[in-house]
This record gives C-alpha cells, sequence and structure tokens, in this order.
C-alpha cells in the first residue's frame, strides 16, 4: 500500500488547472452565444425581473401590442433582443 501525500503546491496546482479550464469554457460559452443567430428566448418571469414590473403589468403590455411574444403550449416566450430594445427605446436622458 502506498502512502501519498499532499501538498500545499500540489493543491495550489489544482486549483490553477480548475480556474484556466473554467475560464476557457467561460470564453467558449460566450463565443458561441454571440456567433449564434439563434434568438434567446425569455419567460415571463425573468421579463418581468429585466423591466421591473408586475405580472399584471407585462399582460397590459402583451395586450396592447407593447411588447411581442409567442405562446407555445400555454407557456409565453419573449425574444430576449425585443426586450432590450423596448428597454433601448425608452431610455430617458436628463
Amino acid at each position: 500500500m502506498e502512502i501519498s501525500i499532499v501538498t500545499q503546491e500540489d493543491l495550489q496546482e489544482l486549483k490553477d488547472t480548475i480556474l484556466s479550464s473554467l475560464a476557457s469554457l467561460k470564453d467558449e460559452l460566450s463565443t458561441q452565444n454571440t456567433s449564434s443567430n439563434d434568438p434567446v428566448l425569455l419567460k415571463s418571469h425573468q421579463v418581468q425581473r429585466m423591466l421591473g414590473i408586475s405580472p399584471g403589468t407585462l399582460q397590459n403590455m402583451r395586450a396592447k401590442g407593447i411588447i411581442p411574444y409567442s405562446k407555445v403550449g400555454g407557456v409565453i416566450f419573449y425574444n430576449k433582443e425585443d426586450i432590450l430594445n423596448i428597454i433601448d427605446d425608452n431610455k430617458q436622458y436628463g
């Protein structure tokens, strides 16, 4: 039976390897997200959080045609780009 002793340097090397791998994965994922032409879809609760509004306000905005949406099997989806455009269009200065 062989006994190995783990040193502080071993732990630091493991930590550095893990952090390096995570950084590479993060870079790869961000590259995939920016190069993809597929829309990012959000659910109602995500849009409510982004805009800081209540469920009723979101429903009113849908009913008035302010926010485009799609309904699939009872679940409402919003294109993230549409929401970001709405935020951008309603910027106020001064």
